[in-house]
């Protein structure tokens, strides 16, 4: 029993794991397309125990966390807040090289909450590097923000390596060197925001949003593809052979075999399975029936019987069939597009509850999950691809946090011209994530009784 459980886990928890950091991996390279700095790019979920390590090209921390439920891409400049005191931070901590919490506090007649709220902002922009004191608790993605801070390293420009190729890095200073800005520190600070989401136009936001979905709708079409084109389909033949005999059925007690044509049943000829069906539904009114077979050019008439579930236990003969290019874009847009309509139907009060009971969470997908593995990697990648266009397609909803959700909240600022105010926005946030936990709970509920209870 808990070797099952694990076994549905692990294979639940791998292949979700997986698909997020694909959609991460879309928000990540997005954001490095149009010039934004990332700081992190895990696959887990943030944690204080990870295996990581920093890329010398651009900057960003890739690595692992014990929590796979998941991934994230810390892209700077997502948290709508600033701090109005961020400008005098930046410039003061630059001119100094490193400064703790206390010295900004002081020199610049600021509160504590104050501090770490303008170094909190200007550490999620990637411009001012965390210094960790590991005797007071302080680790990367811990919970406390740490006390002490460094100006990175900058070229003359002030681009950091953060910023790619734009850093000159013989040119560069060194990290908690002092680094005097060639601005006053307001613009600096402009500067700095260039390099963030909040930084860049609408077009640009948008595009960031919407990656991580279009991965996951690319990933799911290339996989479909792969699976249609290289390993193939099994398709049904409607003949009048047997496919398969299921052992220990009536029709393995009667000597029936795979390969076996069936000339009749109980007289009817049948010369295609939909025949062979439908004279077997004619003949299951619970008495003895004839049927005629042809193996090896030699006809044989045997008397059969359906079982109580009115099942004789011979199935259809199936082919592998490898569809071409065009062909298997086709299928797998098909899917696209009925993941698609099953999601709109959520908007139609009529339909809705239909469709939430329909649903399934990490508890469905897990099970799901473990049987796809145990029939082979076709079908498991089959329904990774079929979850893929789900978790992208669903990021679509208009509900913050999802995508789709700050998506929406861009279009508002687009068309009345102006960044919604903060309190609006995080307002938004909470109701779209009570909407979301009343959704996943009312899944999850149901996936419980479904496969466990």
């Amino acid at each position: 029993m808990l070797v099952s459980v694990l076994s549905t886990a692990f294979w639940g928890i791998l292949l979700l794991s997986c698909l997020v950091f694909l959609h991460e991996g879309g928000h990540f390279l997005a954001a490095r397309a149009c010039g934004v700095r990332v700081t992190e790019y895990f696959l887990g979920l943030p944690c204080r125990w990870r295996l990581a390590y920093t890329s010398r090209r651009n900057g960003t921390t890739f690595g692992i966390t014990p929590l796979l439920l998941g991934g994230y891409a810390m892209i700077c400049g997502m948290d709508p807040g600033e701090s109005p005191h961020a400008a005098r931070v930046l410039g003061f901590v630059h001119r100094r090289g490193t400064a703790s919490v206390e010295d900004i506090c002081s020199e610049l007649a600021l509160s504590e909450d104050e501090a770490y709220e303008a170094c909190a902002q200007l550490m999620g922009w990637g411009s001012l590097e965390p210094v960790y004191d590991p005797e007071q608790g302080e680790v990367p993605g811990g919970s406390t923000y740490p006390s002490t801070y460094a100006a990175p390293a900058r070229d003359k420009n002030g681009n950091t390596l953060l910023d790619g190729r734009c850093f000159d890095r013989a040119q560069a200073s060194v990290t908690g060197a002092p680094w005097v800005p060639p601005m006053d520190d307001a613009a600096f600070l402009e500067q700095e925001r260039k390099h963030t989401y909040l930084g860049k136009g609408f077009f640009a936001r948008a595009f960031m949003l919407v990656a991580g979905i279009l991965v996951n709708l690319v990933s799911g079409l290339l996989l479909l593809m792969s699976i249609y084109s290289i390993v193939g389909i099994e398709v049904s033949l409607d003949v009048n052979s047997i496919g398969a005999v299921e052992a220990g059925s009536q029709a393995d007690e009667i000597g029936l075999e795979a390969g076996d044509t069936i000339v009749s049943v109980d007289g009817v000829a049948t010369e295609s399975w939909m025949d062979v069906v439908n004279a077997l539904d004619t003949a299951s009114d619970g008495e003895p029936f004839d049927i005629v077979v042809e193996r090896d050019g030699v006809e044989t008439s045997v008397t059969a019987a359906l079982d109580p579930d009115g099942l004789l236990g011979i199935s259809i003969p199936t082919q592998v069939v490898r569809l071409g290019p065009i062909e298997s874009a086709q299928v797998s847009f098909d899917y696209i597009a009925q993941t698609a309509a099953s999601i709109l139907q959520l908007f139609n009060p009529a339909q809705t509850m239909e469709m939430l009971d329909s649903s399934t969470s990490i508890v469905g997908i897990s099970v799901m999950s473990a049987q796809a593995a145990a029939a082979g990697p076709t079908t498991f990648l089959t329904l990774a691809a079929l979850i893929s266009f789900s978790l992208g397609l669903m990021n679509l909803l208009p509900i913050p946090p999802l995508d789709g959700g700050k998506l929406l909240i861009e279009i508002v600022q687009a068309v009345i011209g102006r960044e919604l105010p903060l309190k609006v926005q995080t307002a938004l946030s909470y109701v779209g994530v009570a909407l979301f936990l009343m959704l996943f709970v009312y899944v999850l509920r149901n996936d419980v009784i479904r496969f466990i209870l």
